[in-house]
């Protein structure tokens, strides 16, 4: 626990986490992005280069994972290599709580990290 001197009183007034915000605390992750992937070394690997960067991120490896994850952490976006995306979809379009979260399908095009942090940053509007 941090000693009293440095503890907060107020609620924190920002939309989104920060992180560092006194000089003894680690840098935030932030914003939560669930990587779905059924490959797990594809899907390591994103979740390893989007960590790099900075971002949360929540890794996925099924369809009801994924949406389990969706309805529990409520990531600011989804990137979904899954060969039941269809399946995704729907189950979002069923949960409004969860059918507005933006999702990116990897695919060949965007398979090389530049192009698809960019494609995340765009839909982010970071």
């Amino acid at each position: 626990m941090s000693p009293d001197t440095e503890r907060r009183t107020q609620r924190d007034r920002r939309r989104t986490t920060r992180g560092g915000r006194r000089p003894g605390d680690p840098t935030g992750y932030d914003p939560l992005i669930l990587v779905a992937d059924e490959d797990a070394s594809n899907g390591a690997r994103c979740v390893a280069i989007l960590a790099k960067l900075r971002f949360a991120v929540a890794p996925a490896h099924t369809v009801e994972e994924a949406v389990k994850a969706m309805e529990a952490l409520r990531p600011d976006l989804i990137v979904a290599r899954l060969a039941d995306e269809p399946v995704l979809r729907e189950h979002m379009a069923a949960n409004p709580a969860i059918g507005q979260i933006p999702l990116i399908t990897m695919t060949a095009q965007n398979d090389d990290p530049a192009v698809l942090i960019e494609e995340i940053r765009r839909a982010l509007h970071v």
